[in-house]
């Protein structure tokens, strides 16, 4: 019989959980996403929190809910070839291609370049970012249980500095809101939403929903249902202290636009908004914090991917493994904050529609009896339009021509598809795919999947 977990405790596994979530690089996007979108702010916060918050809630119960042991094991659903390649590529994703290094490049944005003006910012870029990954290399090789300590402290340090900072900014705000910018002047609430991708926390509940299950387990609940509702409890408590936080960060861009302009970063404007409210204390001490915030984020990221591919290829050793993602963290985070999240989108349109597909699957699996039928069926058609908007956005962010076998496809699916030009021509397709084979599937005896059930 499961223990029953207090409200204490449930607060406790939420604010941790909050804290998995919570990295100092999610503040920038709801700082940019405010300053661009002017009087559309809510509706497009509104739509960031959708996949900023919801997806990761869904991600961390699709864990849950599944019952698999890991990661690899639920996408392994589809086949366990998809599983592994699946699971590798999201953990390069939140590890050294994007999430890890822009750790650095965020802390250097927020700590360092108040502090060196234009004075040779690529110089100090590459000392720090050397400092800041080395520190992490050793870290990371050499785990120690400072790092969690900080980590504790940490978080609740960020969120008293981050409300004092909110208070002044409700209580005295730098300007009005102004008009929005273009590509925030319609569809705010569809732009929000693909917005929200840039957080890359729906990929990261796939893995941290595991750490949440353990945690949940050794206080005593070991029911799958029991699990569930502490999960679900738990993520209440995440999802609460996120939209505060965004909701915040974002009326803090919109309000700042007027005194400060357009800035090229959230980064930036955290640290205009800081010297403006406290000045060059205000902004040291909030550099200081992030700087070890963004450690220790980093910490985790690598070694949660070094554990991982040295389980897949247990030949090679953890250490070596750490050692080439931090050197690929210290090379992409010299490209630049700015770049970073630029050059991630066109990856994280074709992997989050992925992400969000094996989450529906999850929770509809009972209803198509765990057919892998189903489960490929979705995937390829997720894969047959994300893959075609990846190559989309990247072309798009080169400023080149479509490929020419590209664009008679792309015209086709802006035809067909609705809200292809938002980014979300997929959802409609898979959801009929996920109809049309459920019931096929109900209708005829199809081996459903063993693996992970």
């Amino acid at each position: 019989m499961d223990k029953k977990l207090s409200f204490t405790s449930h607060v406790v596994i939420g604010v941790m959980l909050f804290a998995l979530f919570f990295g100092a690089g999610n503040l920038i996007f709801p700082a940019e996403l405010g300053q661009y979108a002017g009087s559309n702010v809510w509706l497009a916060i509104f739509g960031f929190l959708l996949t900023g918050v919801g997806l990761p809630f869904l991600g961390i119960l699709a864990i849950a809910y599944s019952g698999s042991s890991s990661l690899q094991a639920l996408a392994g659903r589809i086949h366990p070839i998809y599983g592994v390649v699946f699971t590798s590529l999201l953990y390069l994703t939140i590890g050294p291609f994007f999430a890890a290094p822009r750790t650095g490049a965020v802390a250097f944005d927020i700590a360092i370049t108040p502090f060196i003006g234009e004075s040779n910012p690529q110089v100090a870029s590459i000392i720090f970012t050397l400092i800041f990954f080395g520190v992490v290399l050793w870290l990371s090789l050499n785990p120690a249980k400072i790092v969690d300590r900080i980590g504790k402290i940490l978080s609740p340090v960020i969120l008293v500095l981050l409300i004092i900072l909110l208070i002044f900014v409700i209580v005295k705000p730098m300007g009005t809101i102004g008009q929005p910018e273009p590509i925030y002047m319609t569809g705010a609430l569809l732009t929000g939403f693909v917005e929200g991708y840039n957080t890359m926390d729906a990929l990261g509940a796939l893995v941290y929903g595991i750490i949440i299950i353990n945690v949940i387990r050794a206080m005593g609940v070991t029911t799958r249902r029991g699990i569930l509702l502490a999960t679900i409890k738990t993520g209440f408590v995440a999802t609460f202290f996120l939209t505060i936080i965004y909701t915040g960060i974002a009326y803090l861009g919109v309000t700042s636009v007027q005194k400060i302009g357009l800035l090229e970063t959230g980064g930036a404007v955290l640290s205009e908004v800081s010297i403006h409210y406290f000045g060059s204390a205000g902004i040291l001490l909030l550099g200081i914090v992030m700087i070890f915030a963004c450690l220790t984020t980093a910490i985790g990221l690598m070694t949660a991917c070094g554990e991982y591919f040295h389980t897949l290829m247990p030949k090679v050793s953890y250490k070596i493994f750490v050692t080439i993602f931090t050197t690929i963290c210290f090379i992409v985070a010299n490209f630049g904050l700015a770049n970073i999240i630029s050059y991630s989108i066109p990856l994280l349109m074709f992997i989050y529609p992925l992400a969000i597909v094996l989450m529906l699957l999850t929770f509809t699996s009972s209803l198509f009896r765990h057919a892998r039928f189903v489960y490929v069926s979705a995937t390829v058609v997720t894969f047959m339009i994300s893959s075609i908007d990846g190559l989309k956005t990247f072309c798009e962010l080169m400023e080149r021509e479509y490929y020419e076998w590209l664009a008679p496809i792309i015209k086709f699916y802006g035809g067909i598809l609705p809200f292809y030009n938002d980014g979300l021509g997929w959802l409609f397709p898979v959801l009929i795919t996920v109809l049309v084979t459920g019931i096929i599937v109900r209708k005829k005896k199809v081996v459903p999947v063993q693996a992970s059930l």
